[in-house]
């Protein structure tokens, strides 16, 4: 399962740790906040200016830029207040993705800098060989054609030699079709199962580390 791959690409939040971590729900209320700020609203209003953000645009970032002008870095200067010791290592997953054959990268629409911080938490900084973030992909996030060919072009990978993770669907649609593996990280599958094959080369995965172990096997 999986043998012809040598690049391993895998997304941050939600995904190397749980959405219902206490990181997670720092995230989301860093972003509302932001967005509260920039658009002279309370919570509520943030709340459905956000996602009407996501929805035509893919982050919120990237809609705060293209609707109000407002600087990427003043943007995500809430990452700075984040306590990220709420996170805990993952000796298992370090495991795992140490064992993986090749190379391996985060693939984020955050920054370096938070990517970094929760790596560093998790004890899982030196099972990567690098980050791309929402600023090396020229602000432009996932999904969007522009942003995965950026990586692809960055780090040299062949898609049909490396393997996806995400936590969101949408994400993993130009990545298939451009011939990647795509591994869904869910925190449902059916029957309760660490892992389940939906598809020809793709994966809805529950336990992260137990799938990465299983292809050892």
């Amino acid at each position: 399962m999986l043998a012809d791959i040598d690049t391993w690409v895998l997304d941050l939040d939600n995904t190397l740790y749980p959405a219902d971590s206490a990181l997670a729900e720092q995230v989301t209320h860093g972003i509302l906040s932001s967005v509260a700020e920039f658009y002279g609203t309370d919570v509520v209003g943030a709340r459905q200016i956000q996602a009407e953000l996501v929805a035509q645009y893919g982050t919120s970032l990237r809609g705060a830029m293209t609707t109000r002008n407002i600087d990427p870095h003043e943007f995500l200067s809430f990452e700075r207040r984040i306590d990220y010791t709420v996170l805990t290592p993952d000796p298992a997953l370090a495991k795992a993705l140490g064992a993986l054959p090749g190379r391996r990268y985060v693939y984020t629409n955050g920054s370096a800098y938070h990517a970094e911080q929760a790596l560093r938490q998790l004890g899982l900084t030196a099972c990567f060989d690098g980050i791309f973030d929402i600023l090396a992909g020229d602000l432009i996030p996932k999904p969007y054609e522009e942003s995965f060919d950026a990586f692809l072009a960055r780090f040299t990978v062949d898609p049909g030699r490396a393997a996806m993770f995400d936590d969101l669907p949408v994400n993993l649609q130009v990545p298939y079709a451009r011939g990647m593996a795509t591994v869904l990280v869910s925190g449902f599958v059916d029957g309760g199962a660490p892992y389940r094959e939906i598809g020809s080369r793709q994966w809805q995965v529950r336990d992260l580390a137990a799938f990465l172990s299983s292809l050892r096997n």
